[in-house]
């Protein structure tokens, strides 16, 4: 019940524009950990999710499956309704999971997902090979996508605890009349 994104975007400044010049979610885990002190999170709990995150949490590699699947479906005159597209996003995102962490690992899975609609191996690979090329500012932006998620949500389930506590979330998450409301408590 809190606008998520001025988390989204500071996740996206802090975190998603290194991991878009590393294109590793792996070099990014130093730069995610101190984030998550910079928050001010629980170490035990962060420790564990942004280590284990960098190599499952893949939603970059999720949505370019789904996306390049999609326009391939598209351009060869299919038209999937709602319950396929609904079913090709669950089964990239669980595809996802089992990526390779490498450059243009989630590329790999696009024949998989074209299979879901009967799309012929020959095209798929076709667009894996369009991917490829396309794989250096596609890379950059899913690991973005990938490394800033991983901070995202540690930071959403601890901001969930601390509301339930009582306690106050960081500065940025409050709109500027909820900050003039807490300044003048604090000063009464």
């Amino acid at each position: 019940k809190r606008n998520p994104y001025p988390l989204v975007f500071r996740c996206l400044k802090e975190s998603g524009v290194t991991a878009f010049f590393t294109r590793s979610s792996a070099a990014n885990i130093p730069v995610n950990m101190a984030f998550c002190e910079k928050l001010g999170l629980d170490r035990d709990m962060y420790s564990i999710s942004i280590p284990l995150g960098a190599t499952i949490n893949m939603d970059g590699a999720a949505i370019t499956i789904t996306v390049m699947t999609l326009a391939t479906a598209n351009t060869l005159g299919i038209h999937p309704d709602l319950v396929s597209a609904l079913m090709l996003s669950i089964l990239s995102t669980l595809a996802a999971c089992g990526s390779s962490g490498v450059t243009g690992g989630s590329l790999l899975l696009i024949p998989m997902a074209c299979s879901l609609f009967n799309i012929p191996n020959s095209i798929a690979m076709q667009v894996v090979g369009v991917g490829i090329i396309l794989g250096v500012v596609q890379d950059s932006v899913e690991t973005a996508l990938n490394s800033s998620g991983d901070v995202m949500f540690a930071a959403t389930a601890e901001f969930r605890e601390w509301q339930k506590k009582g306690k106050l979330l960081p500065d940025f998450m409050y709109s500027r009349k909820e900050r003039a409301k807490f300044n003048n408590t604090d000063n009464a």
